[in-house]
């Protein structure tokens, strides 16, 4: 034992010098080719002494990251993340100044500007040595991880030894887009999970055609050796409001009932509620918490990284519902951060990649632009900034804080990564951009289950995502109107003048923005709950129906109205307006409520179909696939649900809806390959859905991973036994 400690020793003795001698020679290379970064005196010095210069200030500013780093980080928890992000450079810069001033030859100098890019550089260049050195030493990457931990439990009790759940989503992947990816070798580790036979069984339970989606694969490679899969991948279906607001709060929560889209009128409380709203999210929690009677999947030793919601967890990193309070102690999650950024060479990393994907974005767009691609909608503004910190930082911030929670033990950890959603709104859901963010992805999740093996107790990765996107061009594109503007014509109010083709800034009542996970996830780490202009006022009420869109799917609320309006009431008021609506040839159909049938389904050429008449007759709904009768029924339900839901026209052709928002990759009502997430388990655990049923719903979902929880004989609050669960799903 004791020699094999010495060893330990000698080779952490070893690479530590290999470390410095590289770092020596970064300081040589970039002092010849930086003018304003000296190793020497005016008057000039020997080669000799030139190299000592360098060796001090490279082996003083090791000294000073291993050690002041970690203190400066610890001292701006209170900085926002994103915001800390930002400093890295700064830090960095005037720690190499520091070193160079209290080197002993007294030789060294730079300036700030070119002590930046020298530290940057030298962090860089010494943590790729060390990980190359340290490669196949697993104590080393062990202790490497530890350093990366979110945070270490204040007590150290036994771990235990049953096994672990992390679920990971990957917001916005649907289940064909993985399954290509898988296909075309985008993603290899859940390429090797799954291994071919997996992938082709999966391909073969796909949607029917009638939703846009092949039934079969074709081309599948046959290499000599077919691995083994782990995996099981098996697909389910969203309800009619296919967003991560509605299906993350239904997973976590248990409780998707009463969120009819991604943003609604509640007439009872005169407010818009907007699911990335920090007030919105907070208060769609405790409805869920309440209605259920739990705090949710992640109540007992779980935690919660890059959500929405809590999902009762105790430790919490970038979770919007939580972003309004102030106290300390509700904000200790922020400490998760210093697991992140206490490591100066991953900090700079994080910031150059960030930088990096902006200028990758600013040059993706122009090239469409030049090129005049179609679809294609606005990328400037602070798009490329919201698309870097999503895709790079909270990508580092939240996988990080996964690997600390899995080094920590804990029993369930649920992360939402968002890279894939931000850019496929705006690229394109199988965009060449997308699929970079696919493989990126992959990467994360291999990094995971390598960490998997260095944890304390057993794990299983659960891979899920909570929609799918449709690609289509929008609206406002294909018709030169918005679709406020099409409710307007139809109630016989005027109309704005607006050039043909030009994206409106503000399309319905306060802003539709897209990309409102991503935009989220800045709101958690800024800590600013900066609410969607107009939201935290009370609209004025009058004649003018409010007009709000979550993807392809519509919204119009009249304010002044207390109840919800019936279709007689709405034609008794405005008699154009739902025909104007139901005949547009962007419009798949509209829902009402009836006096006469409780509701109804109208679509073009005078179709009303009465919601209990549905499954005889679909009528409009005929080509939106299975279960979107039952869907619409159940937001029908829904106390409050709009008095006119308007839902795009959806072509079964390719799958492509017409987004109400600017977006060419949109999610939100029926239609297309948004209502088909996916679900990737490991074989250990219980089949998702016995008998060959789909899967149908968030809450259905919610059930399945806490039937997992209960079978790895995790602490969790009691259910029903599995027969009682499949017969009320």
């Amino acid at each position: 034992m004791r020699g094999v400690r010495w060893r330990r020793v000698v080779s952490q003795l070893g690479r530590s010098i290999a470390v410095w001698a590289v770092s020596t020679l970064t300081m040589l290379v970039l002092a010849a080719v930086l003018p304003d970064f000296q190793l020497q005196s005016a008057d000039g010095d020997s080669a000799t002494r030139i190299a000592i210069t360098a060796a001090c200030g490279a082996g003083a500013f090791g000294v000073l990251s291993a050690v002041v780093w970690p203190l400066l980080v610890r001292l701006l928890l209170l900085v926002p993340a994103f915001v800390l992000g930002l400093l890295v450079f700064f830090l960095n810069g005037s720690l190499l100044l520091l070193a160079l001033r209290i080197n002993s030859s007294g030789r060294g100098a730079a300036a700030p500007e070119t002590a930046v890019i020298v530290a940057a550089v030298m962090s860089a260049v010494a943590s790729a040595t060390g990980a190359a050195l340290a490669v196949r030493d697993d104590e080393t990457y062990r202790r490497r991880l530890h350093r990366l931990a979110a945070r270490r439990r204040r007590s150290d009790p036994p771990c235990p030894v049953t096994p672990g759940l992390v679920f990971v989503q990957l917001d916005g992947v649907g289940h064909d887009v993985l399954r290509d990816a898988v296909r075309r070798g985008l993603m290899p580790t859940v390429a090797r999970w799954l291994g071919e036979d997996g992938v082709r069984q999966s391909a073969d339970r796909t949607q029917p055609q009638a939703d846009g989606m092949p039934s079969a694969v074709d081309g599948m490679p046959s290499p000599g050796h077919r691995p083994q899969p782990t995996h099981r991948l098996t697909p389910w279906r969203t309800d009619w409001s296919s967003q991560t607001g509605a299906s993350q709060l239904g997973i976590l929560h248990g409780s998707t009932f009463d969120v009819p889209a991604f943003r609604w009128y509640e007439k009872d409380r005169g407010e818009v509620m907007v699911c990335n709203r920090p007030t919105s999210a907070a208060e769609l929690q405790r409805r869920a918490m309440v209605r259920t009677g739990d705090g949710g999947l992640l109540t007992v030793d779980g935690a919660s990284r890059g959500n929405l919601f809590s999902g009762g967890a105790g430790e919490q990193a970038l979770v919007l519902s939580i972003a309004t309070r102030r106290r300390a102690r509700q904000n200790r999650s922020r400490a998760g951060y210093f697991a992140y950024f206490s490591d100066p060479a991953g900090a700079v990393r994080t910031a150059l990649s960030f930088v990096a994907e902006v200028v990758r974005e600013i040059g993706e767009s122009t090239r469409a632009r030049l090129r005049r691609q179609r679809p294609r909608v606005s990328r400037g503004g602070l798009y490329p900034f919201v698309r870097a910190f999503a895709t790079v930082v909270e990508r580092d911030v939240v996988v990080a804080a996964v690997m600390g929670d899995m080094l920590a033990g804990r029993t369930a950890v649920y992360a939402d990564l968002v890279a894939y959603d931000e850019v496929a709104h705006h690229s394109g859901p199988c965009s060449r951009d997308a699929e970079k963010v696919l493989r990126r992805l992959d990467r994360s999740l291999a990094l995971l289950h390598r960490v998997a093996e260095h944890a304390p107790r057993p794990y299983h990765v659960v891979v899920l995502s909570d929609h799918g996107q449709s690609p289509g061009e929008t609206f406002h594109a294909r018709y030169g109107l918005t679709l406020g503007d099409l409710v307007r014509a139809g109630c016989g109010l005027r109309v704005p003048r607006r050039a043909m083709g030009v994206p409106p800034r503000v399309q319905q009542w306060g802003s539709t923005r897209s990309g409102a996970e991503a935009r989220a996830a800045v709101r958690a780490a800024l800590r600013r709950p900066v609410e969607e202009k107009g939201g935290r006022r009370r609209p004025v009420r009058g004649a003018e129906p409010i007009v709000l869109a979550s993807g392809n799917l519509g919204l119009v609320s009249f304010p002044d109205v207390p109840h919800r309006m019936t279709k007689e009431e709405i034609d008794a008021r405005h008699p154009a307006l739902l025909s104007t609506l139901a005949n547009h040839p962007g419009i798949g159909f509209l829902l009402v409520r009836s006096a006469e049938h409780d509701g109804v389904v109208l679509g073009v050429h005078g179709a009303e179909i009465p919601l209990a008449g549905l499954d005889a007759e679909p009528g409009p709904l005929a080509g939106f696939g299975p279960g979107a009768a039952d869907a619409v029924r159940r937001t029908h339900s829904f106390p409050h649900t709009a008095d006119i839901m308007v839902n795009s026209v959806h072509d079964p052709a390719d799958g492509a809806v017409l987004a109400f928002e600017e977006q060419i990759g949109s999610h939100g009502g029926l239609g297309g390959a948004q209502s088909h997430p996916f679900l990737l388990s490991p074989l250990e655990l219980s089949a998702p859905a016995g008998g060959g049923a789909e899967l149908t719903g968030a809450e259905r979902v919610h059930r399945v991973l806490r039937r997992w929880l209960r079978e790895l004989n995790g602490p969790q609050v009691p259910l029903t036994d599995a027969t009682e669960e499949e017969r009320v799903a």
